[in-house]
């Protein structure tokens, strides 16, 4: 049963990246006015011309891995950061905007959780490097 909830949550992360990423390509969702700080931040970002392809990528290939359920213990370490970034993001310059940022850090927590078992290795080796 909890792996079953886990697993929705999954499906319902792996949507929400792959509907935020495409929206970075093609502009179908109206995004409300963000704050002054946030839209300084998200225009420094646009400026640069490769950091929201790269992300919309990440987020659309972490979504596609989450629905199908394959190389999620890879991916889901791949989109932390980018989502970690967007949560920070929210929570410091623009909170009104945090609810879909939240919940898929919490719903990567549970995918992460979902996983450990694919982790062991690496808290295991006692070698040192």
């Amino acid at each position: 049963m909890k792996m079953n909830i886990l697993l929705i949550v999954q499906v319902i992360a792996g949507l929400l990246l792959i509907t935020f990423g495409l929206n970075k390509f093609l502009h179908f969702i109206a995004m409300p006015m963000p704050s002054v700080e946030m839209k300084m931040f998200m225009k420094a970002l646009h400026e640069t011309g490769y950091i929201f392809p790269i992300i919309a990528i990440l987020e659309i290939l972490s979504g596609l891995s989450f629905i199908v359920n394959k190389y999620t213990a890879f991916t889901v370490l791949l989109i932390i950061p980018v989502m970690l970034n967007a949560f920070l993001a929210h929570a410091f310059l623009d909170p009104s905007g945090i609810a879909a940022s939240l919940f898929i850090m919490i719903a990567l927590m549970a995918i992460l959780f979902k996983n450990k078992s694919s982790y062991k290795m690496i808290f295991n080796n006692k070698e040192i490097i």
